[in-house]
């Protein structure tokens, strides 16, 4: 389908570093009619340093260094491949993004089909060279990034001969504040690269990537959860399985909606032009030989008569029979 919109199902570390957890969110992507869903694969040890503190989204009244918090929801490698063979089965496709070399090669060894590159790695040279180096289609998150920071981050993609890419605006900030949202900055990358864009979201609700679909989007990504009440730091910035599935059915219509942008009569309407339309009628009964003057008649529908934009041409022309008021003028 010429307007299909990826959609990724973003479970992120929405498991809680357990893996039936991740069993439920792919039970509840796939039920949502997503293209995908996505995690996220890392040894935390490669990842982040012990001292690292939270981002702000990230905070909460429990102490601890966002190294501890990324190690209490790490998955196993051995994890990743139970998720791979449950998605095969439940017929969905499995994503997952590295964020450190180790994970990326683990993931190209159970055959990643394409890659998605968080906001935080954008500046990652060894993965992005290595990522690169596979050939496949790489999707580029762009949270925090300007133009500038975007263009260097693709010449390092393109120099190692990546696949297509395409490019996702991004705002890092859970939930991301209706302000900073800034939409329209996805035609700014569309002109500058001319490569597929879309959006990755992080407000709360789902009219924004709706909205981004109707301004051309063909990727979204979403965060969801099975409960934005349980423990983490995504949880309460992602949507409900619900919500999820009611997005998505939005972002179907809205696509469907589009088209190909030409001007004309759909195969719904057509069948209105008739009761709908006007035509020229006698506005009083008219004698023949009568001239017809705006005064004797007048455009009403249905159509099908004499067009109203041929007025000019009625006007002035001597009546051919008799006509009743209401009848369609024939000239």
């Amino acid at each position: 389908m010429q307007n299909h919109v990826f959609v990724i199902a973003e479970a992120g570390v929405n498991h809680n570093g357990k893996l039936e957890l991740a069993y439920k969110l792919v039970d509840a992507a796939k039920e949502a009619g997503a293209d995908c869903v996505k995690f996220q694969t890392y040894i935390t040890e490669n990842d982040t340093a012990e001292s690292c503190e939270k981002a702000e989204y990230q905070k909460t009244k429990q102490e601890e260094s966002q190294f501890s918090l990324l190690k209490r929801l790490e998955l196993s490698f051995d994890d990743f491949r139970k998720l791979q063979e449950y998605c095969q089965k439940k017929k969905i496709l499995f994503l997952s993004t590295p964020f450190d070399i180790e994970s990326f090669y683990f993931l190209e060894s159970i055959g990643m089909p394409m890659w998605k590159i968080a906001s935080s790695e954008v500046e990652n040279f060894q993965l992005l060279k290595a990522v690169a180096r596979t050939h496949k289609p790489v999707i580029l998150s762009t949270g925090m990034c300007d133009i500038q920071e975007i263009e260097e981050t693709v010449k390092v993609l393109k120099r190692f001969n990546a696949g297509e890419i395409s490019i996702l605006h991004c705002n890092t900030q859970y939930p991301t504040p209706m302000e900073d949202v800034n939409l329209s900055a996805m035609k700014e990358i569309k002109d500058m690269f001319g490569c597929r864009v879309g959006y990755s979201d992080h407000t709360k609700g789902i009219e924004i990537p709706i909205a981004a679909v109707a301004m051309g989007a063909q990727i979204i990504e979403k965060h969801f959860t099975l409960d934005r009440n349980m423990e983490g730091p995504d949880h309460a910035a992602s949507l409900n399985p619900v919500e999820l599935k009611q997005m998505i059915t939005s972002v179907r219509n809205v696509e469907k909606a589009m088209g190909d942008g030409r001007k004309k009569i759909s195969n719904s309407e057509r069948g209105n032009r008739i009761a709908v339309r006007k035509s020229v009628f006698a506005k009083c009964n008219i004698k023949k030989g009568e001239l017809l003057t705006e005064k004797n008649i007048i455009a009403k529908r249905p159509g099908g008569g004499i067009n109203p934009m041929r007025w000019e041409d009625v006007i002035g022309k001597k009546a051919i029979h008799d006509f009743r008021k209401d009848e369609m003028i024939e000239i």
